[in-house]
C-alpha cells in the first residue's frame, strides 16, 4: 500500500466515513485532503473518497501522508464501468456525505477531450464512489470506450 499516494488505492468495497474519523485539512491552505480513522492501537490515513492511503501506523506517519497528497489525481482521466463497457470519465464534483446526514456524491460526465464542440454525459454517482469508478490504468488502451468481449 501507498504511504502517499497521488490518487485514491484501488476500491475494493464501498466505505463510509465513520463517527470516529477525523477530518484533515492541509495546514497551508486548509483544503480538506482526506481523513485519519483508528485502526486498532495504531491510526489509517483515508483519501477523499474513503479508501486507505496508509497501512495502520503512527499519527505522525498518516498525517504526513495526508499533508503531502495533492489533489492532482481529480483532474485525471477516470474509467467507469457500465453495461459491460469500460467509458473514459473525467470527475466534475464530488462530496462526502454531510454531518446532518445528507448523502454525498460523484458526478462524473464522459470525457470530450478537451473540446467544446464534443457531447458528453453527466453521470450520478453515490459517494464514496463504487468500485465500477476507478483511475485510468496503464493497460486500458488509453481509456477508449471499449464494447464487451465478443462471446
Amino acid at each position: 500500500m501507498e504511504s502517499c499516494g497521488a490518487e485514491p488505492a484501488p476500491y475494493s468495497a464501498r466505505m463510509t466515513i465513520g463517527p470516529d474519523w477525523i477530518p484533515h485539512r492541509r495546514a497551508s491552505d486548509g483544503e480538506l485532503v482526506g481523513w485519519i480513522r483508528p485502526a486498532g492501537e495504531a491510526w489509517q490515513a483515508m483519501s477523499l473518497f474513503a479508501q486507505p492511503m496508509t497501512d495502520p501506523a503512527d499519527w505522525d506517519v498518516t498525517e504526513d501522508a495526508l499533508e503531502h497528497t495533492t489533489l492532482t489525481w481529480m483532474a485525471d482521466v477516470w474509467i467507469l464501468e457500465r453495461d459491460g463497457r469500460d467509458i473514459r470519465v473525467r470527475l466534475v464534483e464530488f462530496r462526502p456525505d454531510a454531518e446532518d446526514g445528507s448523502p454525498g456524491r460523484v458526478l462524473v460526465k464522459t470525457d470530450d477531450f478537451g473540446a467544446i464542440d464534443v457531447p458528453y454525459e453527466l453521470i450520478d454517482l453515490p459517494w464514496p464512489p463504487p468500485a465500477e469508478l476507478r483511475p485510468l490504468r496503464a493497460d486500458d488502451g488509453g481509456g477508449w470506450i471499449s464494447a464487451p468481449a465478443p462471446r
